[in-house]
């Protein structure tokens, strides 16, 4: 019998593995100046960085050099306090640290049996977020990867939940099963849409590009019982506009739909007493999702999605196989029955140590910080020459535009501005038109950054 790999083995070769693995880790968590950098074209990294992958390896300390050195560098980081584009990642210190944790301690997340302590963490802050939704004590849910496997798992337990109904009532399922969600909602809905063989009706907005109940009101006529699922949007990611979600909310209960909030990237403002008012009907929610590697500061990737009632879920995502029956049919809470998952990693646990160690009033304050500095900055633009906002920010997201300039002028700015490694700004664009946008996350953004940013465009 062939003995077991060197590299299982604890021997003075692997604990310096381990030792310069976590010495890079530490220098790149407690970087003061966080680099920008800049992705490299393929021609180069086969120059810099082929040759890797060999029979007898190239040891710990040259593979830890390439990556700080080669590999590091051709990848944007997120956590840049001039990181504007998409939705940045901003990790606190502490979520980062625990990240190697959850990786070291080889922990299973996806059952009770074997991952009781961390599942019981995890739920510690699903809880407090349902409680701040306005859920009821009974939800729960699961972390997830992200926002589209957090949507895709809520539609699967909707239509699983209607068509479970129907069966009940002696009614046959419709021929199409349908969607009703805002013409600005999240691509992966959309994407969860086609992955299930189900249709989109989408609604239109209204001219704040809100979801409104009428709209939903007209669109379930229009589709009746095929209709099994309405989703609102709680923060949009090209705006960060609010759909009406209590008006939408009332009109998916009156009709006895499953009513899903979209909260990805916003809904983390309702942690904000004053944005509380914008978020109205959250609690109406059979399911909903937030993105904490989004605006929670946790690193990816993680999404919480939050059931109503979460037994629903069971009945739609539990795999039944020969060798789960031991974790299958007991009242244990298995995170694994609630989503389109089996295998899991706990990644619920970093947010859940950065929140037990700061505590939830600096979450608060930080995701307030992003509120008030876009609308410093939105304020600011208004007063430039040669610039102009597309629309007044609701949440952290600043839509803006240079008069007179095109996709192309743009894109250079753009290109010239990640060259210069001052930020990472891309093009967007609104009803055709190219736009300029600041989604503003971390709390290392400054005012200051975002003006030299601006004059640039002068």
């Amino acid at each position: 019998m062939t003995a077991p790999a060197d590299m299982h083995r604890i021997s003075p070769d692997t604990t310096r593995t381990v030792d310069d693995v976590l010495d890079y880790a530490r220098r790149r968590a407690l970087y003061q100046d966080i680099p920008l950098d800049k992705p490299m074209t393929p021609r180069e990294l086969q120059r810099l960085a082929s040759g890797s992958i060999t029979p007898d390896g190239i040891g710990a300390r040259r593979a830890i050099a390439l990556f700080e050195n080669v590999l590091a560098p051709a990848c944007v980081s997120t956590d840049h306090p001039g990181y504007l584009s998409f939705i940045p990642s901003a990790p606190s210190r502490a979520s980062l640290a625990f990240d190697l944790v959850v990786s070291a301690s080889a922990i299973y997340g996806g059952s009770w049996m074997e991952g009781a302590g961390a599942v019981y963490a995890e739920n510690e802050v699903l809880h407090w977020l349902a409680r701040e939704f306005g859920l009821p004590e009974t939800a729960g849910g699961v972390f997830v990867q992200g926002g589209t496997v957090g949507n895709l798992s809520a539609l699967v337990t909707a239509r699983d939940a209607a068509r479970r109904r129907l069966v009940d009532e002696g009614r046959p399922a419709p021929a199409r099963w349908v969607v009703v969600c805002s013409a600005e909602a999240h691509s992966s809905i959309a994407s969860a849409a086609a992955v299930m063989d189900v249709d989109i009706a989408p609604a239109a907005v209204d001219s704040d590009g809100r979801l409104r109940a009428d709209a939903v009101a007209r669109a379930l006529d229009a589709h009746g019982d095929a209709v099994f699922a309405v989703v609102a949007t709680a923060g949009t990611t090209n705006f960060g506009i609010v759909d009406d979600i209590a008006g939408v909310g009332a009109v998916a209960k009156e009709r006895g739909v499953w009513f899903h909030v979209d909260g990805a990237y916003g809904l983390a403002a309702m942690l904000v007493e004053r944005m509380r008012p914008a978020f109205a009907g959250v609690e109406l929610a059979d399911s909903v999702i937030v993105d904490p590697h989004k605006w929670l500061f946790a690193p990816f990737d993680a999404c919480a999605l939050i059931y109503r009632e979460p037994a629903l879920a069971l009945s739609a995502h539990t795999q039944k196989a020969e060798y789960l029956d031991t974790l299958t049919g007991k009242p244990d809470w298995n995170p694994s029955d609630l989503a389109v998952q089996l295998t899991r990693r706990a990644r619920g646990l970093p947010l859940w140590f950065s929140l037990a160690t700061h505590g939830t009033a600096q979450y608060r304050a930080a995701i307030e910080y992003g509120i008030d500095l876009a609308r410093r900055i939105a304020d600011e633009i208004e007063g430039r020459d040669g610039l102009s906002l597309v629309r007044d920010p609701q949440l952290s997201v600043v839509v803006f535009r240079r008069d007179g300039w095109s996709l192309a002028d743009y894109a250079a700015w753009s290109e010239h501005l990640l060259e210069e490694q001052l930020a990472f700004v891309v093009p967007s664009s609104h009803a055709g038109e190219p736009v300029l946008r600041f989604a503003i996350i971390s709390p290392l953004t400054t005012f200051e950054l975002l003006t030299e940013i601006l004059d640039t465009l002068a």
